[in-house]
């Protein structure tokens, strides 16, 4: 059974910390590129619903194993048109038929899935050939001196962030599991402490 703070506390934190300016311009880069048949890794508070295109999209389903995050992101506004199912799930372990979408959007989740590999693996075999897999995701600085940090700073981190981890490396992971990265683009984020501010976004497609 979740805590108290993981019940009541953490939501309204990472609302506060995901919901940003400048991590609403981040998902504002990405999340509307996807089309077709969409699934969300994550959907979490539903902070990427204002941003899906519904003249390309024709459904989203966003999947989250936090049920207060789920009804946060079920409340969420969007396009009225726009068709959303959120369901309870991982993304290591996806409720979800071979080859069933187009795109697939992944927004600063990575950071906090138990195991990354598998959740890039299920994300491969749940899309469509040609599909598309974007993602914007913070993760582990390519500067020394704020690498060293983040690694002295993530056990409290984890603890305090919903097992967000601030040493996860993004685009040579999404590469390394059998994804072809067709254009990455990365940099610290305004005003954000670096520790927490290093970020990459683009597009992969399954290799």
């Amino acid at each position: 059974m979740a805590s108290f703070y993981e019940r009541r506390i953490l939501p309204k934190l990472l609302t506060c910390a995901c919901s940003s300016p400048q991590m609403m311009k981040q998902r504002a880069k990405v999340v509307p590129r996807a089309e077709g048949r969409v699934l969300e890794l994550g959907i979490g508070m539903g902070l990427n619903l204002p941003f899906y295109d519904a003249d390309k999209v024709e459904t989203v389903f966003g999947v989250d194993p936090a049920a207060p995050l789920r009804a946060l992101a079920e409340a969420a506004p969007r396009d009225p048109r726009l068709s959303v199912k959120v369901e309870e799930g991982t993304a290591e372990a996806l409720p979800f038929e071979d080859k069933t979408f187009d795109s697939i959007v992944c927004t600063f989740t990575l950071c906090s899935v138990c195991a990354p590999p598998q959740a890039l693996a299920e994300a491969r075999r749940v899309l469509k050939p040609g599909g598309r897999f974007l993602f914007c995701e913070h993760g582990l600085s390519p500067d020394a001196g704020v690498a060293k940090w983040q690694r002295r700073i993530e056990p409290v981190w984890k603890r305090l962030a919903g097992g967000c981890h601030l040493t996860r490396p993004v685009a040579s992971s999404i590469g390394q599991s059998g994804f072809a990265l067709e254009g990455v683009e990365q940099r610290y984020l305004p005003k954000a402490p670096r520790f927490a501010g290093w970020v990459e976004w683009g597009v992969a497609r399954p290799s």
